[in-house]
């Protein structure tokens, strides 16, 4: 076994992953060729810890036809059984409404006078119906957080497998991927069956069929979206889960509010005693109603947040086994490390010849049209800078004509107003040195007697 250890862990009390055996992690030398174990830790077991980098010669050219391989049967990382969490769910219910039923008050017993535990035994029995289906909804949802917990532990152990070893070589290349590969596929059972094994062991063999870096990140990013897409599917029934415990306390409230307004009788209003059980129902049905939302409400916050914290830690897994990807795997392919001519890759003679004839041509085009295209760029870049000084300078030269134009003509206006204002200014002032002297001619008429006489006219015969 391979397994990963940082320095600050040295001298530290571990366990095997895969065996399960307590073991200590060896002191880290300064510079570690490699770290190996010579003495069993126990159960006849042998394991190593991946030390520095240190390069190996084990990268030989495979001489072998290679083996066909088939993968295995990946089970479901994240999503539990849910017959099995149904069960625990189920046990669980009954085991605690067993607890609470010998705790109940007597009925004779006033509610001032309830302990603890009698209220708390009351809280689950006084309404039954919704708080058993609420328990066993919050019990069926902690069981299946449960589950979760375990599969994601056994993801984070797997997190610890020092799947690439450097003793293979430092770099991946289609010449020593086959070693890689089958050190996957020599991992344990239990361990390889994880996410980042997975991963790992599909981007390998992609690599091998196709040896392209580009490729091979681009299919361990869908890859990474896929798990992050299933992920969050396991959580649907937990929410929904959630939704519903506090829906049927609700649910319960409007029983109750039903059999407090059913337990009103007032039709004999002189029977005080009957006035009195009325009211005694009521108060009854509305303390039902209040206690069995209350218990949605409370069992809702209780499920709330290890949800949360489910969700969030296996996002953060997600988060590492895509950094070890991108981070580690990533930055050691090589697309170049073959050193296998095309000529050979397709078998030699004529045909190979002419393929390879034929790449080199297209890469001297290619080389060609990529200094064509760096010139035409040049030029029209020079074009461009011509054409935006040109654009300056006429918008420079167009707003120096406008603002001129602007200022005749301002001149002008001012001029021909101005004279405008003087003509009328003098008319003006003619007008008021007539209205003057007609109101002098008015004064003098004013103080004399005018008489008129009117003459008589004559008519056609001089009468």
């Amino acid at each position: 076994m391979h397994l990963q250890a940082e320095p600050e862990m040295s001298g530290k009390m571990v366990r095997c992953p895969s065996c399960q055996t307590k073991m200590q992690i060896p002191e880290f030398a300064p510079p570690p060729p490699s770290i190996e174990s010579s003495t069993p830790w126990g159960n006849e077991k042998q394991h190593e810890i991946a030390g520095g980098d240190v390069p190996s010669n084990s990268a030989s050219p495979q001489a072998s036809v290679r083996l066909q391989r088939s993968g295995w049967a990946e089970s479901d990382p994240t999503n539990p059984n849910m017959w099995l969490a149904f069960g625990i769910g189920l046990v669980f219910t009954i085991a605690w409404l067993g607890i609470m039923y010998p705790l109940q008050p007597p009925a004779t017993k006033p509610v001032a006078d309830y302990s603890g535990l009698q209220i708390l035994a009351n809280l689950f029995y006084k309404h039954f119906l919704v708080s058993a289906v609420n328990t066993m909804f919050f019990g069926w949802a902690m069981a299946i957080l449960w589950l979760k917990i375990q599969k994601l532990r056994h993801q984070k152990e797997a997190l610890l497998l020092d799947v690439l070893p450097r003793e293979m070589g430092l770099e991946i290349n289609p010449e020593n991927v086959h070693l890689f590969i089958e050190n996957v596929y020599a991992l344990p059972p239990r361990l390889r069956d994880s996410l980042m094994v997975n991963r790992i062991r599909k981007a390998l063999e992609l690599y091998e069929t196709r040896p392209n870096v580009s490729d091979v990140g681009s299919q361990m990013s869908s890859q990474s979206d896929i798990d992050s897409a299933r992920i969050g599917s396991s959580f649907a029934m937990l929410k929904a889960f959630l939704w519903a415990i506090p829906i049927l306390g609700f649910i319960g409230t409007v029983l109750g509010l039903s059999h407090a307004i059913s337990g009103m009788n007032f039709a004999n209003v002189d029977d005080v005693k009957a006035i009195i059980g009325s009211i005694n129902n009521v108060t009854s049905g509305l303390g039902t109603a209040f206690d069995a939302t209350l218990l949605g409400l409370v069992l809702a916050m209780f499920l709330n947040f290890p949800l949360n914290a489910m969700i969030k830690a296996e996002d953060d897994n997600l988060n590492e086994i895509d950094a070890f990807c991108n981070d580690v795997m990533l930055p050691r392919l090589n697309d170049a490390g073959s050193g296998v001519g095309l000529a050979d890759k397709f078998g030699g003679g004529e045909t190979g010849a002419f393929v390879e004839a034929l790449v080199k041509a297209l890469g001297s085009a290619q080389q060609e049209l990529l200094t064509d295209l760096k010139a035409v760029t040049e030029s029209v870049r020079e074009q461009s800078f011509n054409l935006d000084r040109r654009a300056d300078a006429h918008a420079v030269q167009v707003a120096t004509e406008f603002s001129q134009t602007m200022l005749r003509m301002r001149e002008e206006m001012t001029e021909t107003v101005g004279a405008s204002v003087a003509k009328t200014t003098e008319y003006v002032r003619t007008l008021a040195s007539a209205l003057q002297g007609l109101n002098s001619v008015l004064k003098d008429l004013g103080e004399k007697q005018v008489i008129i006489h009117q003459t008589k006219r004559k008519g056609w015969f001089g009468k």
